[in-house]
């Protein structure tokens, strides 16, 4: 079964989240586990876990996926800005364990100010504290970026550089079609689609993607602009989406829409679309 989904709010409660996920029509989903906005955030309770899982089984919807707060940057130079970052990691994969969901995206970060060998150290390193101070089992995403200025992921190669030194059983790869896209990896048609996913595969293993985020591009290709488009309104267009969806790698995996809602269309829209375009 095709698995599509949206990011969802969490506004009242994490279980309630599932509901909304639910109403969409999702078949998986993704969330923040709390407000991505700041720093501080309260303890997770076995109440609102036990609820959040409880629900989620009564739903039968999943995977369930977490992505990182926007603040934390694990390359940066700045000491304080480090710290809390590696902290956050650390916190959210517990998180993560405590509410059932297997997987935690996590953009790499900005180098400005280390270089992009110093950040990248930073970053590695930061992950294994990270992983030694949480424990459990959730696998932390590496995302790929657009590849603007200072960026870590922006290429295949330099998640490969990553992965190489962190544990293999905690790390993988969740790929966005956008930040792809405007990286410079065409997918426009069957044949770009091609050789773009033989790109990732010669570079990181195609077994190593385990999420999909499905989002079309405002810019052009190589243009390094992070804006998210509704599926097949962008430049990637239908018949990209078409040709991506066909791959088999591709359709077993969670597909998750981080698109606009406006009134051109809606959550419910997009994944409905995404379903159209797999169906061919």
């Amino acid at each position: 079964m095709l698995r599509v989904g949206c990011h969802v709010s969490i506004a009242g409660s994490l279980a309630d989240a599932v509901g909304r996920a639910g109403e969409r029509g999702c078949t998986t989903f993704q969330i923040f586990s709390r407000n991505p906005r700041g720093w501080r955030f309260k303890p997770l309770t076995d109440g609102e876990a036990g609820d959040f899982r409880s629900r989620l089984d009564a739903a039968g919807i999943g995977p369930a996926v977490v992505h990182m707060p926007y603040l934390p940057n694990l390359a940066s130079p700045k000491e304080e800005v480090y710290q809390k970052s590696v902290q956050t990691l650390a916190a959210e994969l517990r998180r993560c364990d405590l509410l059932g969901v297997p997987f935690l995206v996590m953009h790499l970060g900005s180098h400005l100010g280390t270089g992009i060998e110093g950040g990248r150290r930073r970053l590695i390193d930061g992950v294994f504290h990270a992983f030694d101070e949480a424990g459990g089992d959730a696998v932390l995403l590496l995302e790929n970026t657009a590849g603007t200025k200072n960026s870590l992921g922006g290429t295949f190669e330099e998640i490969r550089m990553i992965l190489d030194v962190l544990p293999e059983e905690r790390t993988a790869v969740c790929f966005d079609t956008c930040h792809a896209f405007a990286a410079g990896y065409d997918l426009r048609d069957g044949t770009a689609v091609g050789a773009t996913l033989d790109a990732f595969d010669d570079a990181i293993g195609i077994d190593r993607l385990r999420v999909v985020h499905c989002n079309d591009c405002k810019g052009g290709l190589g243009s390094h602009l992070d804006r998210h488009e509704h599926i097949g309104l962008g430049a990637i267009g239908e018949e990209g989406f078409q040709a991506f969806f066909a791959v088999p790698a591709v359709r077993r995996l969670p597909l998750i829409c981080e698109t606009p809602v406006d009134e051109r269309r809606d959550d419910a829209g997009n994944i409905k679309k995404v379903g159209e375009l797999a169906r061919g």
